[in-house]
């Protein structure tokens, strides 16, 4: 649903006790309840329910019209206002913390796999752009990605979390033979760690 849909629903949707007279308010809180997954709007449901079903069982009388009266006020009135207290929280809710960081961690995988793209079919604009070059003054944010073939150890070190020694070793193989083409290369040249060519392949680029 588009945001001007989901505008129109919500105002439709904060509206509908009014539009009901009431009767409609436990549908409308529980579609609240349902959304936000919170106790205090069932609470609201049972609370409506039991007004509505007071209007409706009120006898036709001095003494009836004035439980529905109150019953009108109460679930119609005040049902409306409280479903435009929450209406923002139902329709739009904010992100969590968790499915903020989940965003990010996909949004920089995603700028990776485009770096890592452009490093393989435009290598100089890549290198132009310093894509792989955290140790470089840069406008670009590659998610993360490292140039394994030109980056000094302490960059391998620090990026890319290996040791001293697996940085040392890369960095010596690739003086030897003129610079890597992949993680697996570096990893059969190196003797690195099997599990550390999956983490090489995610991060690493391999500018010739």
């Amino acid at each position: 649903m588009s945001n001007l849909g989901r505008n129109i629903a919500s105002y439709v949707w904060a509206l509908s006790p009014c539009f009901t007279l009431g009767l409609g308010s436990p549908l409308t809180f529980a579609i609240a309840g349902s959304r936000l997954r919170s106790w205090p709007h069932w609470l609201a449901v049972a609370f409506y329910t039991a007004v509505v079903v007071a209007m409706i069982a009120s006898p036709v009388d001095g003494w009836g019209e004035a439980v529905f009266a109150i019953g009108l006020l109460l679930s119609g009135l005040g049902g409306t206002a409280h479903a435009f207290a929450i209406r923002q929280r139902v329709f739009f809710p904010s992100a969590s913390p968790f499915q903020l960081a989940e965003a990010a961690a996909r949004h920089r995988r995603e700028l990776r796999r485009w770096g890592a793209e452009l490093a393989e079919r435009e290598p100089l604009t890549a290198r132009e752009m310093r894509i792989g070059r955290p140790d470089l003054p840069r406008h670009y944010d590659d998610g993360g990605l490292v140039d394994v073939n030109h980056v000094p150890a302490h960059v391998l070190v620090g990026a890319l979390g290996l040791t001293d020694e697996d940085a040392r070793r890369i960095v010596e193989a690739r003086e030897q033979c003129g610079g890597f083409v992949s993680a697996e290369e570096v990893a059969a040249l190196t003797g690195l760690p099997p599990a550390l060519t999956p983490h090489l392949a995610e991060y690493g680029v391999f500018l010739r």
